[in-house]
């Protein structure tokens, strides 16, 4: 059963009921992150969803922890381009009161002046930690030579001075004026009954003011560039981005099968070349990211230093060879079957279906049509797929990244 619901505040709600199960997973969603901060903001929205875990007029942050871990729920959140999430998942007979806990520290976090202090100092050493995992640090880089410094391509955490800088009174305005009702989603997914899950979502969001909600357009330019770092790493690890189709694109089923063939799994094209065949790389994957204007399309690997071109070299043979080839009918079959299964056992998860649900809410104001999505994808033929091939790998616009200990720039 599924159930939604605007707030005359502007507020969403979207409810998914799985009867059968013994827990829910809870989550407030916004329609902000990395890509909607000016230069002066970039690391705000990470930040700020640091502090909100640092009190509130009536908790301080260790109660806040302590009253999750006294009825067993589980609480985090995440911070993405685009989007902002805080979650909790609870046993259903605790739901009410992990929801009131949740929405204590969205809507009720007052940034208290001395654990502002100490939170800089936590978020800079996630800052170092992502400086020393090379792969996030290629991938970042990836998305940095995709689409510039702006918008996708800034970096979540943001710089270093940007965190030691950051006022209180920055963190309340930033607040004010993406924190708005109307770019707020709260999803349930789980074992709850949606009277329930209304009531206590018109309970504690339903006063909510309406603020001074800012659009903010993002103006998505593809820069295709070529960026390097050198560290004394191990490994050097490399990136390729490729301009792939937007979240809303009639053509992202098909891409979806395509990267299940190129380099989703263990019978991948990359993976049985690059990996079983050539014995170049432990780690090669592919994987599409879709946004609202744009997509990318990443093809990743980490590899002996002296191996690297050689790597580099067998990874782009791998995809021109896709490109002359297409894709057989058993690759398109098995293709389609992985990202079938995909969906099918994400419905199986309630923090899946949680984040899903809301997700379709905060950007298309709709409720996720699964029914849908599995016609898309029986619908989907192996020509639509090889298209998508056709259309893919453009090698004059990709955009590419390494780190490690290299001694000459990755070449295409």
């Amino acid at each position: 059963m599924i159930a939604s619901k605007t707030l005359p505040n502007g507020v969403k709600l979207i409810v998914k009921r799985m009867e059968g199960l013994l827990s829910v997973s809870m989550g407030v969603l916004v329609g902000t992150g990395a890509a909607f901060e000016s230069d002066a903001e970039d690391g705000i929205s990470h930040f700020i969803e640091h502090m909100l875990f640092k009190g509130t007029p009536s908790r301080t942050a260790f109660e806040i922890s302590d009253a999750f871990d006294a009825i067993g729920a589980q609480v985090n959140a995440f911070t993405g381009k685009d989007l902002t999430c805080f979650y909790s998942k609870a046993t259903s007979d605790h739901a009410a009161e992990a929801f009131a806990l949740l929405a204590d520290l969205f809507l009720n976090a007052d940034f208290p002046e001395t654990e502002m202090a100490r939170e800089k100092g936590v978020v800079l050493e996630e800052i170092h930690m992502d400086e020393d995992s090379p792969e996030d640090l290629c991938l970042d880089l990836l998305a940095r030579a995709a689409y510039g410094g702006e918008n996708y391509g800034r970096n979540i955490l943001g710089p270093a001075e940007n965190v030691k800088r950051f006022s209180r009174e920055e963190l309340f305005a930033y607040r004010r004026e993406r924190y708005c009702p109307e770019n707020i989603v709260v999803s349930f997914a789980g074992n709850i009954d949606p009277a329930q899950a209304e009531a206590l979502t018109e309970r504690y969001f339903g006063a909510m003011e309406r603020g001074r909600f800012s659009v903010r357009e993002k103006n998505v330019m593809w820069k295709g560039e070529t960026l390097s770092r050198k560290k004394p790493i191990e490994q050097a690890h490399f990136a390729i981005g490729f301009p792939c189709v937007r979240r809303e694109d009639a053509m992202r089923p098909a891409v979806q099968v395509m990267n299940a063939v190129l380099g989703g799994g263990m019978s991948s094209r990359l993976f049985k070349r690059v990996r079983e065949e050539l014995g170049l790389a432990y780690s090669v994957y592919s994987y599409p990211t879709h946004y609202a204007e744009t997509g990318l399309l990443t093809v990743y690997a980490g590899v002996n230093p002296s191996k690297a071109q050689k790597a580099v070299a067998a990874v782009c043979d791998v995809i021109r060879t896709f490109l002359r080839e297409g894709v057989t009918q058993e690759e398109f079959l098995r293709g389609r079957e992985q990202v079938k299964s995909g969906s099918i056992f994400s419905q199986e998860n309630t923090s899946s279906q949680m984040l899903l649900y809301g997700k379709e809410m905060l950007y298309n104001g709709a409720v996720y049509d699964f029914e849908r999505r599995m016609a898309e994808i029986a619908a989907l033929t192996r020509e639509e797929v090889c298209a998508a091939v056709a259309q893919s790998f453009d090698f004059s616009r990709a955009a590419v990244a390494s780190v490690g200990n290299l001694k000459q720039a990755i070449r295409l």
